[in-house]
């Protein structure tokens, strides 16, 4: 009778261990959404919906270069589906300003998204490189370095992308060309934060005083946007020729400074609205693959980037394409 006992004791014991651990297991693998493939997914749907309206335009997402492949790693399989839909890729950080502004990326850091952005060059895909440092020695070095591997870069000396740069004193490598594919553009402007401009007559006259061959900017300064007749006079440089305006749009983050926002928003309502970034005030983690958050993006006549197709922007810079890394890093908790 003890032995049966026992028996029933151990074996209720195994049982109970068994349900914990599969419980256990649940939780960690309950979740089996693919982050890195549902923003891959999201890039590529907005890349087709933009170019059956305007073939031209141009998508540029910016960091989140682990998508480009398999293993998230430069001598991983390039993700070919993914690289076709986009025309460049915006990187930040690469030689100065992974750590601290007018600081030197790390090398092993620094050789990781090298390699990662060495991928793109090689299936066709421009880089546009965003160093930030303010000091005139690095901010020479920081071109000199991306221009060595044929990136395209800007310098840029606040990391709140709201100056033109008094240094140089003229664009890097500038030139009197017309510039009507980004292949052609050998420098940019990243701009945009347009609070240091009252009107924004001010903003398309000091942008329009420069010669540099792609601005990026935002659709709209003080929440009013840009309208036709301004992005076309933005689409002339100084010296008379063509320039490319693309126009900055966050897809992995909701900003509640946006034309879209809802007063009763808050985490959790809707359902896809996550908390608010700690680093970056009054925006707000999305699940970028939901429906919801999507079509406020892209795919009817009210979306943002039909706001942006509308007044004639040349193409679209998509932020927080690495969002993927928070849902990934949650899941693991």
């Amino acid at each position: 009778m003890r032995k049966t006992k026992t028996l029933i004791l151990i074996f209720t014991t195994l049982l109970f261990t068994a349900f914990l651990s599969c419980n256990k297991t649940d939780d960690a693998s309950g979740d089996n959404t693919d982050y890195r493939q549902e923003m891959r997914d999201f890039v590529m749907s907005i890349s087709r919906y933009a170019k059956s309206i305007n073939s031209n335009f141009l998508i540029i997402p910016q960091n989140g270069q682990e998508l480009v492949t398999a293993n998230g790693k430069g001598d991983g399989a390039p993700q070919a589906e993914y690289l076709a839909s986009m025309d460049a890729t915006g990187r930040e950080d690469m030689f100065y300003g992974y750590v601290k502004d007018d600081e030197e990326t790390p090398a092993e850091d620094r050789q990781f998204l090298l390699n990662l952005c060495q991928v793109c060059e090689q299936h066709g895909v421009e880089v546009l490189s965003t160093d930030y440092c303010s000091t005139p020695g690095k901010m020479d070095n920081s071109y000199a370095l991306n221009e060595q591997y044929g990136f395209i870069s800007f310098a840029a000396p606040e990391r709140s992308l709201d100056v033109i740069p008094v240094y140089p004193e003229k664009p890097f490598n500038e030139n009197d060309s017309d510039i009507t594919q980004i292949s052609q553009a050998k420098n940019f402007l990243y701009l945009i934060n347009s609070e240091n401009y009252t009107e924004k007559q001010d903003f398309v006259k000091a942008v329009s005083a420069t010669n540099y061959d792609l601005i990026i900017i935002d659709l709209f300064h003080n929440e009013a946007p840009f309208t036709t007749d301004e992005i076309s006079a933005l689409k002339t440089k100084k010296s008379g020729s063509r320039r490319l305006v693309v126009c900055y749009m966050s897809i992995g983050e909701a900003e509640d400074y946006r034309y879209y926002w809802q007063p009763d928003w808050k985490p959790g309502n809707p359902s896809w609205l996550e908390k608010e970034n700690p680093d970056w005030e009054g925006n707000y983690k999305v699940k970028y693959w939901d429906k919801g958050w999507q079509g406020i993006i892209f795919g009817n006549d009210g979306s943002y980037l039909n706001k942006i197709l509308d007044v004639g922007f040349d193409g679209v810079y998509l932020d927080i394409i690495d969002a993927f890394e928070y849902f990934e890093e949650s899941r693991k908790k």
